[in-house]
């Protein structure tokens, strides 16, 4: 079957906790002062959807790139097309299939993408992570600017809804958006959920420390929204609980979760376990051509082990934290000190993965299937370039799955070709936004945010065929996590506790999940 491969979503950093936040907002989403202001549950109503509370200022007036546009009118006839004449080596009644598929429990989630090339010049989009219940609205054009609403519309109206029209829980109670960080973007679900519902919506903070202040599931995995000394029903949420959403939730409930928490367990906030899942969707596609793209991924390491697996890859590697998100528990090693400040700090967990990094040509892992390195963003006055990612958003509906949102991020340093001893790899390769103050707290730098508007496009080099390239990877990622989701349910459609484990054999980590 091969090893399996992943990416890194770099970052090295002595201690590292980062979050993610508002652009538009000096202050972290997660932070104390953000979390104050935001920690009761609100009922929204019709009609209060506000374009600039739900979008970033630069978004406001940003227009999209016409093959951006293109892309998302296409459909996926046209799309399977086209990706079927530059891969003969496809079965193209395969890649229509993958398209018009319906996953049973992952409906919405987003791909975080590397551009690379090889060392004999072969292009590809590789995968770094899939995460379900991912952001980015805020940070999309409108593809059509008399939709106010945009893509919070297309994905409530064409996914969660539909879903929510055919699932009978038999729970009479109201609708919620569960969130733990992102106000800007969840806000913008619930009025955009009010207003498709033309009734109230609950918007509900549901941090670990909000189990049965703001919300709580009841022994029957109904959910509850707790206002006022009253504990209202609710029939189905819109979750986006993405810090260890599985200490607090349930992997399946009786009230309809969007997506369920099972989902993160199996793959879309669990680094470990989506390399497995990707490794087996690859077996099982061999005889169709279909393959999702990742780097070389060692799983089940543990702390001793990470030094063996760095030498074996040259020296150069990432160290992933499988259960973090939004950048924390990255570690890129390009030096000894690096991986001798990694190999120095206290870990929760039991078990990592170690992936073949992605940098430049010069230097960059070896791995069993050669190098791979950053294409990275057209030079700039100075000659500059530098490494970036691509998040691309998608959403299914009872026709299969549809483009919800793109966007990018670039590194805060070009990506240098000679790597001296000191340099701190995570500032060339690292495109999470956020940065730690002297206080603690955390702030954004959102000159980094690359939108995929008629100006910044055109720098991250990409044409048609990398977009549908990268739609079918992300389609194929959560094809593979929801795979993994329907294995780890049983005939009773019960979890199956045993098998997780092991799957997934870190002890700590399996004391975390709520049942």
């Amino acid at each position: 079957m091969g090893v399996l491969k992943l990416l890194l979503d770099g970052l090295f950093l002595p201690v590292h906790d980062l979050y993610s936040f508002d652009s538009n907002n000096t202050t972290c989403e997660n932070s104390p002062r953000s979390h104050a202001m935001h920690t009761e549950p609100n009922l929204v109503s019709p009609g209060t959807f506000e374009p600039e509370n739900h979008f970033y200022p630069r978004v406001l007036n940003a227009h999209i790139h016409p093959l951006v546009r293109n892309l998302m009118e296409m459909g996926n006839d046209r799309i399977a097309s086209r990706f079927c004449h530059l891969h003969p080596e496809v079965r193209s009644e395969a890649v229509k299939s993958l398209l018009q598929s319906v996953p049973k429990y992952f409906r919405w989630g987003g791909c975080d993408l590397f551009h690379v090339t090889s060392e004999t010049g072969n292009r590809s989009v590789v995968v770094i992570e899939t995460n379900s219940c991912p952001s980015g609205q805020k940070s999309m054009p409108r593809v059509n600017e008399s939709i106010e609403m945009a893509g919070y519309e297309r994905l409530l109206r064409d996914s969660f809804l539909k879903q929510v029209k055919v699932r009978k829980s038999g729970i009479k109670g109201d609708i919620a958006v569960l969130y733990d960080k992102n106000h800007m973007e969840n806000s913008g679900y619930a009025a955009t959920l009010a207003e498709l519902t033309n009734s109230n919506v609950w918007l509900v903070p549901f941090h670990k420390q909000d189990v049965g202040r703001t919300a709580e599931f009841d022994e029957k995995g109904v959910l509850h929204v707790l206002y006022n000394g009253e504990r209202i029903p609710i029939r189905a949420a819109f979750r986006y609980v993405t810090q260890q959403p599985w200490n607090r939730i349930p992997p399946l409930t009786k009230t309809l979760i969007y997506n369920p928490v099972l989902v993160c367990l199996a793959g879309g906030r669990n680094k470990l376990v989506a390399s497995k899942a990707y490794d087996i969707y690859n077996a099982s596609q061999l005889d169709t051509g279909l393959n999702i793209n990742t780097p070389e991924t060692i799983w089940d390491v543990s702390k001793e082990e990470v030094p063996l697996w760095v030498s074996r890859m040259g020296g150069i590697a990432v160290v992933k934290v499988p259960y973090s998100n939004a950048g924390q528990g990255v570690y890129t090693i390009t030096s000894e000190q690096e991986l001798e400040a990694f190999m120095a700090l206290e870990h929760n967990y039991d078990h990592y993965i170690v992936q073949s990094l992605i940098g430049n040509s010069k230097w960059s892992s070896q791995s069993q299937n050669g190098r791979l390195f950053h294409i990275g963003t057209m030079p700039d006055k100075k000659l500059n370039l530098y490494a970036a990612d691509i998040r691309f958003m998608v959403g299914t509906g009872p026709d299969g799955f549809f483009p919800v949102a793109v966007y990018a991020r670039r590194a805060r340093k070009p990506l240098t070709s000679d790597l001296q001893a000191g340099d701190d790899s995570w500032d060339m390769l690292g495109t999470n936004l956020s940065v730690k103050q002297t206080d603690g707290s955390f702030t954004t730098q959102p000159e980094r945010l690359l939108l995929v508007d008629s100006r910044d496009f055109n720098r991250l080099g990409f044409g048609m065929d990398d977009l549908i390239e990268s739609y079918l990877q992300s389609v194929m990622s959560i094809v593979a996590i929801d795979n993994m989701s329907k294995t780890l349910i049983n005939t009773k459609g019960k979890f199956r506790k045993k098998l997780f484990s092991s799957i997934n054999p870190d002890r700590r980590f399996n004391e975390e999940i709520s049942y």
